[in-house]
């Protein structure tokens, strides 16, 4: 067989054993793993390199590039009532569009080969992901203070689903965003769900980020967020839960009774003071859980080995406990746990059979040695500079410095053209 992509004498991480592998990928598949060097139509020399399954970053506002270093220090309502939602009013799909293809060069650069997003203009993130061969989870945000003031909104993640989802070799599929209960009215939520389940689609919606949110929601409903949910049958579609951070034991156990899966944004949640999510405890407790940067306005980056390291180090700091949530789980909710929080499968492994999202990491640095224990070394001192080869779908999409699906120059003064634009309009 002549295999589409081959990468020779390179370490795996998913073996940890120090020994050199070759890697066969056909039809965006990892069809061989072995010692041979099997001939291919496009050969990486992976030596001095450990393959790692490309990352999944779970929740992100991708276009929102576009707001970086724009509104920092800010506690979330007032970043986003005040300084956010005041620029978003003057967006438009051109601008999503370019910011779109920034934060997926961002997210290529570190190793990020999948992404959850929900935003506006959808179908231009869609473009721009088909576009830069990355996979991509999309959803409308939708807001709206009943059935009739969002049924637009809603009309257009319809029509994003319809479109787009399985689309591009299944690198792209679609789920619903109801943004969040402070800015859906409760039978908007239940006209979203009904709407998701009559078309088969799952749901992506921010809950118990801040505790004034479960505050407000308990003196409106008398219940919290997730009870909230539970009652108006958002998760009976299989539901994507972003932050999680203020949630009792009863939420946990609703949760995992409906198979509710988590995305953990702990640099996000750090910046705008809104806490730290019981993650060892949703685990402890069985949920899924995957990690995501938020909006490169509210990080301010999108590089996933932070996120991974970060969530290591705040799961110990926050329970005294030093093997709450070791390297090797941290990698873990960073790849193929996240894969399954996003709705995909046999994603986030190097493994026979599995989808061929890898990034290859240069251990020719200072960091790298002595190597006692690879997961340990990826998730506590490497850099996602070390990164020069990303795979995505079978795809070299980045080689050495060299973006081969992306105009970089392109992008940055599109970027800027973008952002001047909207600020005129201020």
């Amino acid at each position: 067989m002549i295999y589409d992509v081959v990468i020779k004498n390179t370490e795996i991480l998913d073996k940890n054993d120090g020994k050199t592998y070759s890697i066969g990928i056909k039809d965006g598949i990892i069809t061989y793993i072995g010692k041979e060097e099997p001939e291919g139509r496009e050969v990486i020399d992976g030596s001095g390199h450990l393959a790692v399954p490309g990352f999944v970053n779970a929740h992100t506002h991708v276009a929102m590039t576009l707001f970086r270093s724009y509104a920092d220090d800010l506690v979330l309502m007032d970043w986003l009532q005040n300084h956010i939602w005041p620029m978003e009013n003057n967006l438009d799909g051109e601008a999503v569009y370019w910011g779109s293809l920034l934060g997926i060069a961002e997210m290529i650069r570190t190793g990020t080969t999948c992404f959850a997003d929900m935003y506006f203009f959808m179908n231009d993130t869609a473009r721009a992901a088909a576009e830069s061969g990355v996979r991509a989870v999309l959803s409308r945000g939708l807001t709206g203070s009943s059935p009739e003031d969002g049924k637009s909104r809603l009309d257009e993640n319809i029509a994003l689903f319809k479109d787009w989802h399985g689309k591009c070799h299944d690198r792209i599929h679609v789920m619903f965003g109801p943004h969040a209960p402070y800015t859906c009215s409760n039978d908007y939520i239940e006209s979203i769900a009904a709407e998701a389940s009559r078309l088969g689609a799952e749901i992506h919606m921010h809950l118990c980020e801040t505790a004034g949110e479960v505050k407000d929601c308990m003196d409106k409903n008398g219940m919290t967020p997730i009870a909230l949910m539970e009652s108006l049958g958002l998760f009976a579609n299989g539901t994507l839960a972003a932050h999680c951070v203020h949630v009792t034991d009863d939420d946990m156990a609703i949760m995992a009774r409906h198979h509710v899966r988590v995305a953990h944004n702990p640099q996000s949640n750090l910046k705008l003071a809104s806490g730290i999510a019981p993650v060892a405890a949703m685990l402890d407790r069985g949920l899924v859980v995957g990690l995501g940067t938020d909006g490169a306005s509210s990080n301010n980056n999108l590089d996933m080995l932070e996120e991974i390291r970060l969530a290591a180090l705040l799961a110990k700091g926050s329970t005294g406990n030093p093997k709450a949530v070791p390297a090797k789980t941290a990698v873990a909710l960073g790849t193929v746990k996240g894969a399954k929080a996003v709705g995909y499968q046999k994603l986030g492994r190097i493994a026979e059979g599995w989808k061929a999202d890898i990034a290859l990491y240069d251990m020719d640095s200072p960091q790298w040695m002595p190597r006692n224990d690879r997961y340990s070394l990826l998730a506590y001192a490497a850099s996602a500079s070390d990164v020069d080869h990303v795979i995505a779908d079978g795809r070299v999409l980045y080689a050495k410095g060299e973006y081969k699906t992306i105009d970089i120059a392109k992008v940055y003064a599109k970027v800027e053209e973008s952002l001047a634009r909207m600020k005129a309009k201020a």
